[in-house]
C-alpha cells in the first residue's frame, strides 16, 4: 500500500436532524426528514429516519438540531455521531410551572372553587 493511500479517508455522508430521545451515557436518537415523490402520482410525501447516533460530549438534548456523520460500528445500533449542535433548543425546564407558581395561580383566581349550596 502506497503512502498516499493509507493517508486518505473516505468521504462520510453528513446529515442534519432533530434530537429526539437521550437514551443513556453517550447516545440520542436523531430524526432526519426528508421529502419524495409519490412513485404514481408525484405528490410530495414527508417522511423521517430515526437514527442512533453517539454523542462523546454528551452536550445534545432533546429538541436540539445537530448535524450528524457516519463513523464505524460503536454498538449494535450506533452507527453515527454527533458533530455539533447547530441550533439549541429552550430549556424546557424553565417553561416548566413550578409548585409556587401553581399554588399563587390558584390562589389568585378564585373562580375555580366549587360554592357551596
Amino acid at each position: 500500500m502506497s503512502e498516499k493511500e493509507s493517508q486518505t479517508r473516505n468521504k462520510r455522508k453528513s446529515l442534519t436532524g432533530t434530537v429526539t430521545t437521550r437514551m443513556g451515557d453517550k447516545s440520542v436518537k436523531v430524526t432526519v426528514p426528508y421529502r419524495i415523490p409519490h412513485p404514481l402520482y408525484g405528490k410530495v410525501i414527508n417522511r423521517k429516519t430515526v437514527l442512533h447516533a453517539h454523542d462523546e460530549k454528551n452536550e445534545s438534548k432533546p429538541g436540539d438540531l445537530v448535524e450528524i456523520m457516519e463513523t464505524r460500528p460503536l454498538s449494535r445500533l450506533k452507527r453515527w455521531r454527533v458533530i455539533r449542535v447547530i441550533d439549541v433548543s429552550p430549556d424546557l425546564e424553565a417553561q416548566t410551572p413550578t409548585e409556587q407558581d401553581v399554588v399563587a395561580a390558584v390562589e389568585d383566581n378564585p373562580s375555580n372553587e366549587e360554592s357551596s349550596p
